[in-house]
């Protein structure tokens, strides 16, 4: 009776958030993008950095990217701060997309206004495909 009571919790505990949390399933590394636009925000928070971007589009006109980073620890690693990129910053976004087609993806790299490239600490980098730039 003991052992059922057990199977009975640990069925009960939700791993689905867990796994979501860490899983880079949804973007797809077989190919990037590039966007090249304004910054309208850049989110240096836990677990993972955010940087919105309104991007130019090929007939004109922009849209809205919601691009999602490293942790704030990795990318510290790397040079970054919460100020190395500023709302109005005009930067060049290398991007593994979303699977889904939505405008968003992981950052792969960012040049910024002055030209610096700056790496995000993407894990395993090596698996995303940089197709574009």
């Amino acid at each position: 009776m003991r052992n059922k009571l057990w199977w009975v919790i640990a069925a009960a505990i939700p791993l689905t958030p867990a796994a979501a949390h860490h899983s880079f399933a949804m973007f797809d590394n077989s190919r990037s993008i590039t966007l090249h636009g304004s910054v309208t925000k850049f989110q240096w928070t836990n677990p993972h950095a955010f940087l919105e971007v309104d991007a130019e589009q090929p007939g004109g006109g922009t849209k809205h990217y919601t691009l999602e980073m490293t942790s704030p620890n990795m990318m510290s690693r790397g040079g970054w701060t919460s100020r190395t990129i500023k709302t109005g910053d005009n930067v060049t976004v290398y991007v593994s997309p979303l699977r889904d087609g939505k405008p968003g993806g992981l950052v792969l790299e960012v040049v910024l206004p002055s030209g610096k490239h700056m790496l995000p600490g993407v894990p395993n980098a090596a698996r995303y495909k940089r197709t574009e730039g």
